[in-house]
């Protein structure tokens, strides 16, 4: 039987508190553990080699990864620029994990399939999810996250980002009792399922159209009209509301199939809108768009942002998913930066699945599918269910 056990410490590093939780944690978890998940704020960094020690001696951890946070995420509640740390342990008696580190490439090296496939070894074929958190500072995680998916094409990745301050030294990510270069990416296979959720926090705009003329990052047509003219348009349909609501918060969603009968909120990669030039009449996106694929923009607030969490977690609820744990990798910029309220994210699981065993951080971005591909996101919570 899987089992798993969760704890958030809101403290300066305390060797006697790190043990009794490790302690505590692994008996909770009928005294066996698989692997665990920590995450740290940054001022634990002086301190780091004696915390991941304890953890995995008191914990008995066999493999253990995580990352610094800005922020920490427990059950049903997150803690925004706290000092302390956020465990998560599992017990998955018929399932294997399988740890990849991702190093930092010389100059004159690209991922590619062949490379990510080499760093995955033996073992990395019978994974049937991966994990991963990484550090955006060392390892070009766009690169990766391209060749990694064409590896292992249809095979989830979610995770995060790793975060905790303003330069790459107060970010670091970490492999059992060290501080590591680039990431890791740890694959779960045999009984344990791991399902995803990638909520964007926001609700098509317009009309979806076929983009009918694009070039590298530029769309110049949108159902072989300017595109930028079909902004106008969209922008001045919406009601005075949205339109407040719409300044630095309009995007663009590029459609992940065109065998859809109605586009809804979920069938959309939300990107960047970037800016506009009404005289050439067009638009900049934050993507490498194609011709022939569908776009709609995209309107984020905090309304959209709710419902469209709660409308994957009910779905996956729906599906007959009932998670023993999870991982929540919610961007800095959601919290109460977005919803006005704390633990918000958190707490739709907790409301969605019950109270059970979570930890994540506040992510510099995050990591998961949108169709069947993975994808690096921002403004955005990346979930991780176990069942």
């Amino acid at each position: 039987m899987n089992r798993a056990a969760s704890r958030l410490v809101l403290e300066p590093f305390s060797e006697s508190i790190v043990t009794e939780v490790a302690r505590d944690a692994l008996r909770e978890c009928g005294g066996k553990v698989t692997c665990g998940f920590v995450f740290v704020s940054s001022d634990y960094r002086p301190h780091l080699a004696d915390f991941l020690e304890l953890v995995q001696v008191h914990g008995h951890v066999p493999v253990l990864t995580g990352s610094s946070g800005m922020g920490l995420v427990g059950t049903a509640t997150e803690a925004e620029g706290a000092t302390g740390f956020s465990l998560l342990l599992l017990n998955l008696p018929g399932s294997t994990v399988h740890p990849v580190r991702l190093p930092v490439l010389e100059e004159d090296e690209t991922f590619s399939v062949p490379t990510v496939r080499a760093l995955g070894g033996r073992g990395a074929d019978q994974c049937t999810a991966w994990i991963v958190v990484a550090n955006s500072f060392q390892l070009p995680v766009e690169p990766w996250l391209d060749a990694w998916n064409s590896a292992w094409p249809g095979i989830p990745t979610v995770g995060g980002l790793a975060s905790g301050g303003r330069t790459g030294d107060d970010c670091f990510v970490f492999h059992d009792r060290e501080i590591i270069e680039g990431g890791l990416a740890l694959g779960f296979s045999g009984d344990v399922r791991v399902h995803t959720l990638v909520s964007q926090g926001c609700r098509p705009v317009g009309e979806p159209l076929t983009i009918t003329g694009a070039e590298g990052h530029l769309v110049t047509t949108l159902g072989s009209r300017p595109a930028y003219e079909v902004l106008d348009e969209t922008f001045g349909g919406l009601s005075a509301a949205d339109k407040h609501i719409a300044s630095g918060n309009l995007f663009v969603g590029l459609a992940m199939s065109e065998y859809v009968e109605e586009f809804k909120t979920g069938d959309f990669l939300v990107r960047n809108l970037l800016g506009g030039d009404p005289q050439a009449g067009v638009l900049a996106i934050g993507a490498h768009p194609r011709i022939g694929q569908t776009m709609q923009f995209q309107l984020r607030d905090r309304a959209s942002a709710d419902a469209e969490l709660r409308h994957l977690t009910e779905g996956v609820k729906a599906a007959g998913v009932q998670p023993f744990a999870s991982l929540l990798f919610p961007c800095s910029g959601r919290g109460v930066n977005l919803f006005g309220e704390r633990d918000h994210d958190a707490s739709v699981l907790r409301d969605s699945f019950g109270r059970h065993p979570s930890a994540g951080i506040f992510c510099n971005g995050e990591i998961g599918p949108v169709g069947a591909k993975s994808f690096v996101h921002g403004y955005t919570a990346s979930v991780a269910l176990f069942s």
